[in-house]
């Protein structure tokens, strides 16, 4: 079993959802707090013993590239304000030198086309996949976990989470098989079923171990749904050869794709948070009295 030393980052997205701030900031530069939406991504890679991230870009998003490089301006300017502390926080979120490895996508053509462009820089080796628009909130981060699985399964490995039985149509959904480890085996991947079709409520949460073999399937598959080349539609293939396996996360994932994940997300780490937990609180309980409020009005 080849260790997983490498992770994909896609971050070419357009960020549509977010119009009109993501005319001119990428999607994944949105802070949760004061963190962009990218640097949950890659603290969680890296907290999992990822060695090597691979940034999948398109137009518009070289800031990404400048966010993950050093700042010499900024830092002389805190040197000489005396902020010692700001700048050991800025130099502990930087990846070590010859770690990152960004690659265009040329046009927007689905999350598997995105994951196949990293194909060089990952090669012959099994790889974490980490959809940033997806951040881990828990105790480890959800990729941790799923290479707890794959050590002791090997395979492919996702994390998943329970949804309503009724939103299973929102949802990428697996079926439940027997008990493995610390997680359970794969039986089927079903794209967004109808409630009353799903092999289960579980859905997959955006966190990915992959075989390498899946590149040779994303080369040659067929465009799917939105006329896209479709991760879930390689993996059921990948899946007639190599078992799949999942572990339900012990944390929550928040889609800041979404206005309503963004502004959970934002509201769950600032509480997370002990130098703003207080006024935080005290201001939404405050908002929500006066909501309530008008509504009994």
């Amino acid at each position: 079993m080849k260790k997983v030393r490498k992770a994909v980052i896609p971050v070419a997205g357009l960020g549509t959802r977010f119009l009109p701030a993501t005319k001119s900031m990428p999607k994944e530069m949105l802070p949760v707090v004061d963190r962009p939406v990218v640097q949950y991504a890659v603290d969680e890679a890296l907290e999992a013993g990822i060695e090597h991230i691979v940034f999948v870009t398109g137009r518009n998003k070289a800031v990404i590239e400048d966010y993950f490089d050093l700042h010499p301006e900024l830092v002389g300017t805190l040197e000489q304000a005396g902020k010692v502390e700001q700048i050991k926080s800025l130099e502990s979120l930087l990846p070590v030198p010859g770690a990152t490895s960004f690659t265009r996508q040329q046009a927007p053509h689905g999350l598997g086309h995105a994951v196949w462009c990293a194909r060089d820089i990952i090669g012959d080796e099994p790889f974490a996949l980490l959809l940033p628009d997806m951040v881990s909130f828990g105790k480890r981060g959800c990729l941790a976990e799923i290479m707890d699985l794959h050590a002791e399964t090997g395979g492919n490995v996702i994390a998943v989470e329970q949804c309503d039985p009724s939103e299973t149509n929102k949802y990428g959904i697996v079926g439940k098989g027997p008990d493995v480890g610390s997680g359970f085996e794969v039986t089927a991947m079903v794209e967004k079923p109808a409630p009353a079709k799903a092999p289960s409520n579980f859905y997959i949460n955006g966190r990915y171990i992959l075989q390498p073999e899946i590149f040779n399937l994303l080369g040659t598959q067929k465009r799917g749904a939105g006329g896209e080349i479709q991760l879930t539609d390689a993996m059921v293939r990948l899946a007639a050869s190599q078992a799949f396996f999942a572990r339900p996360f012990n944390g929550r994932m928040f889609d800041c794709g979404s206005k309503e994940g963004f502004i959970q997300a934002n509201v769950a780490f600032a509480l997370k948070r002990a130098d703003i937990r207080d006024s935080v609180l005290d201001a939404i309980r405050e908002m929500v009295a006066e909501q309530d409020h008008v509504v009994a009005a």
